[in-house]
């Protein structure tokens, strides 16, 4: 339906137009999907974790009203995505302009006067969509997964795969071997007598 649609995007349009200058969306980490069929991919989270806005240092209370989704049960199994979920707050706060609540009053977590003063004459730089801003992109097959030239193997890694099948083999055949080793000294004795 053309009206629906249109009705939609004059729907935004007002939204935008009511929050500006705040973003329409709130902020989200990098999480990587469930499963291991997905787990290769990254994709936007529901919140910040808690351990994540620590290492920020910001408090939860604080991320909301600053347009940061929050979290509290999501856990942190890596410091890997840590570390990039706090680079990702750290980005945001660089970019972030917070106005005063009062005219000519700034209190310390306010910007600065002259970021302040700056915004006001260049609207441009005012950003409704977050996800343009900081995307979450995916790194691409090719330069996630490389093959490693024989000539840069560490030494004795060459034949890796031989190795532990021989290790496996050997595992395996450690039973009959004793077996053998056995029979054929219980002959040699016999031999002897």
């Amino acid at each position: 339906m053309p009206g629906r649609k249109l009705r939609r995007r004059n729907a935004r349009q007002e939204k935008i137009a009511a929050v500006a200058p705040r973003p329409v969306d709130k902020l989200r980490p990098v999480a990587r999907c469930p499963t291991i069929k997905y787990n290769r991919r990254v994709r936007a989270g529901r919140g910040f974790s808690l351990a994540e806005l620590k290492e920020a240092g910001l408090s939860r209370q604080y991320a909301r009203t600053v347009g940061i989704s929050v979290d509290p049960r999501r856990a942190n199994l890596s410091t890997e995505s840590l570390a990039a979920n706090v680079a990702r707050l750290n980005d945001y706060k660089k970019r972030l302009i917070i106005f005063p609540r009062r005219n000519g009053q700034h209190k310390k977590t306010d910007s600065s006067k002259e970021e302040v003063d700056g915004f006001n004459k260049d609207s441009s730089k005012i950003t409704m969509n977050l996800g343009a801003l900081l995307p979450i992109r995916n790194e691409a097959y090719e330069n996630a997964v490389t093959d490693i030239p024989k000539g840069e193997m560490p030494k004795g890694e060459e034949n890796a795969y031989k190795k532990l099948r021989l290790a496996r083999s050997d595992a395996r055949l450690v039973g009959v071997r004793e077996k053998r080793a056995k029979a054929k000294a219980d002959e040699a004795a016999a031999a002897k007598k």
